[in-house]
């Protein structure tokens, strides 16, 4: 009796799970189906407010302010909701304030833009320095041209004049660059989640980033904010997310030849670039297409200091592609700070990404991957068939940056992590560095010839790169996790294949010696090493570079743990 009681009551169950089954089956066609994004594509739309705009009599207040206003109903009309950091003299303007304060807070955000101007300085009981009320110079319009004590006064004046006027403190505070000291005391006193940086640029503007997080987020060290923490005991846990949307292919070597390096990046005022249909539609393909890992991050929207009349276009251009983007579940669309908390919610220390472009604009066939961890930065690009990583950056948190207890007392700035490859800094217009591909047929050095490659994330944490070798040599394999690049070849008839650094006459390189498994180096003050676990290290003929050869066809190099 009992046994039929048991069969009953399995049967009874197995009804119901098949009722429930057909009820969320019935439920899901009715509602349709909610796309779960495992690597979410973010999309930060940020616009920062000046009040003033001193270098150029025609751009008044009112043009600076309607300009606000076209953003702000271009954005609405297209339901997209966004960041507005506002610099300390337009927080204080009473029509930015109504301005703001009439936008829903469920979508919009208002956040500090930290750049200095005299309101801000003279308030906190500190004497102005600058040309003008607002000063671009490095030593005056931003936190490095003050002492630490100093740029706390500044940070508590911002913060007790914004919760004043809008009741409380913003949550995400960014500029072209921030000092770890005023991040962290933002962080430990105000509560801060978010912050955003400058792209990488080299002498753009007098403001040097070269050599970090490329584009992505990342926890900086306690004393350097643009370096990223190897470990969370030594990281400000506020991520910093790189603004502008730089052209991966493209930003890196821009201007080489030149005086200072030029600019590719989303900014709509940017004729090739951000204001250019054919390049925007290339590059949100790639961004939605391209293997990301982790997560994908772009920054769009413009400082009103360009004008909407030289913004209009691209804006106009890009907010309803961005829309569709979203509607369509191909993006996230959210505010800075929003972006911060998922961030610190999934991710305890930083992170490895990439972004990827698997085909360039028509004209070029140009590929590119940047892969970034918590220990380093590698760039690999194809072009005409050939590879080379283009750019390796070691980052270690004890390289302290020296606007942590000293001012900055000139009008540039300058933030670096410790080359290995610098394919920027290393060329010059005929001569462009980077560590090659390369093979020995019949005793002479050639390129090696390849197909398109194959990148994808098998694993998390993990790059995996296959790449098609022509002449019957089978497949390089290149895989990439946040602590090592192993590469192998797999299948055919294996190449005699190495790596070798090519350099442009005359380059400072920071290598000290070079011992068979091993490349010593030394940057502003700090030793550091490239280690090939497997492999066999050697000076290049006539001393300039290195090459690397596999051992067995297989090469591993180890990019962490790297300080001498």
């Amino acid at each position: 009796m009992t046994r039929i009681k048991n069969i009953k009551l399995a049967v009874f169950r197995a009804v119901c799970l098949i009722c429930a089954c057909m009820l969320f089956s019935f439920s899901n066609k009715n509602t349709g189906p909610k796309p779960v994004v495992v690597h979410p594509r973010i999309v930060n739309i940020v616009n920062f407010i000046r009040l003033l705009e001193p270098r150029d009599s025609a751009i008044t207040e009112d043009v600076l302010y309607q300009t606000v206003v076209k953003q702000v109903s271009i954005m609405k009309k297209y339901k997209l909701g966004g960041t507005f950091l506002l610099q300390y003299d337009a927080l204080m303007d009473p029509r930015y304030q109504k301005l703001l304060k009439s936008l829903p807070r469920n979508s919009f955000e208002i956040g500090a833009w930290w750049e200095i101007p005299q309101p801000l300085v003279e308030k906190a009981g500190l004497k102005w320095r600058g040309r003008y009320p607002w000063d671009w110079r490095a030593n005056i319009g931003f936190s490095t041209g003050y002492t630490p004590k100093e740029r706390e006064l500044l940070a508590d004046v911002y913060m007790q004049d914004f919760k004043t006027i809008f009741g409380y403190y913003p949550k995400s505070v960014a500029s072209w660059f921030i000092d770890a000291h005023t991040l962290e005391y933002l962080y430990q006193k105000y509560h801060i989640v978010a912050s955003a940086n400058c792209k990488d640029q080299y002498g753009t503007d007098g403001y040097t980033l070269w050599g970090g997080y490329w584009n992505q987020a990342y926890y900086p060290s306690k004393i350097n904010s643009y370096m990223p923490a190897q470990h969370e005991a030594n990281q400000i846990p506020v991520p910093i997310f790189r603004m502008l949307g730089s052209d991966p292919v493209r930003q890196y070597d821009n201007g080489l030849g030149t005086n200072r390096q030029g600019v590719v990046t989303l900014e709509p005022v940017y004729k090739f670039g951000g204001g250019d249909s054919t390049w925007v539609n290339w590059y949100f393909k790639q961004f939605v297409d391209g293997e990301p890992m982790a997560f994908a991050y772009t920054q769009a929207g413009q400082e009103n200091s360009f004008t909407w009349d030289a913004m209009a276009k691209g804006f106009e251009l890009q907010m309803p592609l961005i829309a569709r983007l979203r509607d369509e579940h191909k993006i996230k669309v959210e505010t800075l700070s929003a972006s911060g908390k998922w961030f610190k919610d999934h991710y305890k220390v930083t992170p490895a990404t990439s972004v990827t472009v698997n085909k360039d604009i028509d004209g070029s066939d140009k590929k590119t991957v940047w892969f970034n961890s918590r220990f380093y930065r590698a760039n690999l690009l194809w072009e005409k068939g050939t590879l080379k990583f283009r750019d390796i950056h070691f980052f270690n948190e004890k390289f302290p940056s020296v606007y942590e207890t000293a001012k900055a007392t000139s009008n540039e700035c300058s933030f670096f992590t410790l080359p290995i490859v610098d394919g920027y800094l290393w060329s010059n217009a005929k001569q462009l560095a980077g560590l090659k591909f390369k093979m020995m047929i019949d005793g002479a050095e050639t390129d090696l010839n390849g197909g398109d490659p194959l990148i994808t994330s098998p694993a998390q944490g993990r790059l995996h790169i296959v790449w098609p070798l022509k002449q019957g040599h089978g497949d390089m394999i290149i895989d990439l996790d946040e602590r090592q690049i192993a590469i192998k070849t797999e299948g055919g008839h294996p190449p005699h294949w190495f790596l070798d650094l090519a350099v442009a006459d005359k380059s400072k390189l920071p290598f000290t010696t070079i011992i068979p498994n091993q490349i010593n180096a030394n940057f502003q003050g700090m030793s550091y090493f490239l280690k090939a676990s497997k492999g066999l290290v050697e000076k290049s003929t006539g001393g300039k570079g290195f090459k690397i050869y596999p051992e067995k066809s297989e090469l591993v190099l180890n990019l962490s743990d790297a300080e001498k």
